[in-house]
């Protein structure tokens, strides 16, 4: 028994060395060579209620590592839109399950640039649906010249500005809280 416990953790070990080894790099050279060394974590906010809120889900070691990804990161406003005591309830240590699942909804693995997102949305005629990092699925369209993400509720976030890169992916501010199904 003992041995059989032993020859398992040896091959979790080097199974474990393996992948660390193949961990995607950035997708978008682009985004890497403009944000440097500049990871998504270090470029949140500290005082927005997003940042605090990626903490408090334990997600921040996740934005800081090499792993790319497309942050669509909202504003406090819409945060402060949320129904009085939502965000208070959410950053309980007993709600860190929900607030993970909220969170983890503004998260889409890759780096996705705008551009690429447009020409997506064009190919799609005028929509495309884009997988989260929850296993949600949120509705990408333009109002304008913006970029649109719905989630399944119809809740739609623009985008407020061009993004910012990072070595890591890049980061889109929203001005709503698009929320996973339950």
């Amino acid at each position: 028994m003992i041995k059989a416990w032993m020859l398992a953790c040896t091959a979790a070990l080097t199974l474990a060395a393996c992948n660390k080894a193949d961990e995607p790099k950035p997708t978008s050279d682009k985004a890497a060579e403009a944000a440097g060394d500049k990871t998504l974590a270090a470029g949140l906010a500290a005082d927005s209620t997003f940042a605090r809120a990626i903490k408090a889900a334990g997600l921040d070691g996740a934005l800081a590592g090499p792993t790319p990804y497309t942050v669509l990161a909202p504003s406090d406003a819409a945060f402060a839109a949320l129904p009085a005591g939502t965000v208070d309830r959410l950053m309980k240590p007993d709600a860190r399950k929900e607030l993970t699942a909220v969170l983890s909804n503004h998260i889409l693995p890759g780096t996705m640039l705008a551009a690429d997102i447009s020409k997506a949305i064009d190919g799609g005629g005028g929509k495309v649906m884009i997988r989260t990092l929850g296993g949600g699925t949120l509705t990408a369209s333009r109002s304008g010249d913006k970029l649109q993400f719905a989630d399944a509720a119809g809740i739609k976030a623009t985008v407020l500005d061009g993004g910012g890169e990072r070595s890591n992916g890049v980061i889109y501010p929203v001005d709503a809280v698009l929320m996973p199904t339950k």
